[in-house]
């Protein structure tokens, strides 16, 4: 496959792709950048895996959900709605995140409950749709998402 072929493929996914990343990423859109760019990058390189079966989408998406794991692991989460504040007024955010708590509090969670919590409610995912995009049960993505929303209604009762 040429790179044109493939800029034609990912073409329409490309807006999706970054309006996922920077949720995951809240707000911070140099971040969310970073984690696209990489995330078509490893696509491009193994396009051939990509059997043409399922949506092109949700296989861009449990790319990007990898690689954004992946970063994840050298940054800690905050602790408090406090807290992520804090770090967000010492950084730029894009503007609709820069003061919204709910992204704030998003962004106390784990990565794997904050992933979850993002593709079900900003995507609009099913919970099947999102064990394949992130390689787990369903089981576990349920737990996921009932982890994160109690998380987010204490953090946010505060």
């Amino acid at each position: 496959m040429t790179r044109e072929q493939f800029i034609e493929l990912v073409k329409g996914e490309q807006d999706a792709l970054r309006h996922y990343l920077l949720a995951l990423c809240c707000g911070d859109m140099a971040t969310a950048d970073d984690i696209a760019q990489e995330t078509l990058v490893k696509a491009y390189l193994s396009i051939l895996s990509y059997s043409g079966k399922g949506k092109l989408r949700s296989w861009i998406f449990a790319i990007a959900h990898n690689t954004f794991l992946n970063h994840q692991k050298a940054i800690r989460t905050h602790e408090t709605l406090e807290e992520a504040k804090t770090v967000a007024g010492n950084r730029e955010t894009d503007y609709q995140y820069a003061h919204d708590d709910l992204y704030l509090a998003l962004s106390t969670l784990p990565p794997k409950e904050r992933s979850a919590i993002t593709l079900f409610y900003f995507s609009g995912y099913s919970v099947k749709e999102i064990a394949s995009i992130s390689g787990n049960t369903e089981d576990a993505v349920k737990k996921q998402l009932s982890r994160g929303r109690d998380k987010l209604k204490t953090i946010l009762k505060r």
